[in-house]
């Protein structure tokens, strides 16, 4: 089974407005082969506080939130901005 990726309504705005959606699935493979214990380089942060069980994956200035849900196999984007608005 493949993992499907979902997007909240804000992070397909941004995509949208940014017209990024390659890149955001570029980086989102890339942390998908990073679970499989691939040898790749992204910048991964698991979260804490009230983004309990979401990561970080930071792209120059662009910020990716998700959610990985490994029994149905779904990433689910939470949020994507700018680094100073993500966590807003």
């Amino acid at each position: 089974m493949k993992w499907r990726i979902d997007y909240s309504r804000d992070a397909e705005k941004f995509i949208e407005r940014q017209n990024i959606r390659v890149e955001v699935r570029e980086e989102l493979k890339k942390f998908l082969m990073k679970m499989k214990s691939e040898n790749v380089n992204i910048d991964l942060k698991k979260l804490s506080g009230e983004w309990e069980g979401y990561y970080r994956l930071r792209k120059g200035k662009l910020r990716i939130i998700f959610e990985p849900n490994k029994t149905d196999k779904v990433l689910f984007v939470e949020r994507i901005d700018l680094r100073g608005d993500v966590y807003k």
